[in-house]
């Protein structure tokens, strides 16, 4: 019988095993009109041996939040919805400008500049991580 209840205790804490490994830090998302689609970003550390997978984000300022991916070739841009993001062990990602970033719409109110406004980061292990983001103006380029 105690195997059976330390298997379980493994199985149920496995999905929460990246979390006590990741971070998260320096979270912001410019202000924009709210008919407007908004960005976020953030940097995830991950302390871990194992790389983590970050599917997916949500937040009350927003009724959709999705990962999204901009690259530059030459003279053109392009932005594109992407599945998810690996943090690599020992390492970080980082959703800045012109690289990945969220995109954040239908914002139910307009935010105000300096406010902060709670995150929750969702890992393909089913962990999540929650932070706060500061929001700023929409010309803001970083931290």
């Amino acid at each position: 019988m105690k195997k059976i209840i330390v298997l379980a205790g493994a199985l149920l804490g496995a999905p929460f095993a990246h979390a006590a490994t990741l971070a998260v830090s320096d979270c912001w998302i410019r202000s924009m009109p709210p008919n407007l689609p908004s960005s976020g970003y953030f940097v995830v550390s991950n302390g871990g041996d194992k790389a983590a997978s970050l599917v997916g984000a949500e937040t009350p300022a927003f009724g959709m939040a999705m990962l999204h991916k901009s690259e530059s070739s030459g003279t053109t841009a392009t932005m594109s919805h992407v599945e998810s993001a690996e943090v690599p062990a020992h390492g970080t990602l980082r959703f800045a400008p012109k690289g990945y970033h969220l995109m954040l719409e239908d914002a139910p109110k307009p935010l105000v500049i300096g406010s902060t406004v709670p995150l929750t980061l969702s890992f393909a292990d089913h962990s999540t991580v929650n932070t706060t983001c500061t929001v700023k103006p929409a010309s803001a380029l970083g931290k």
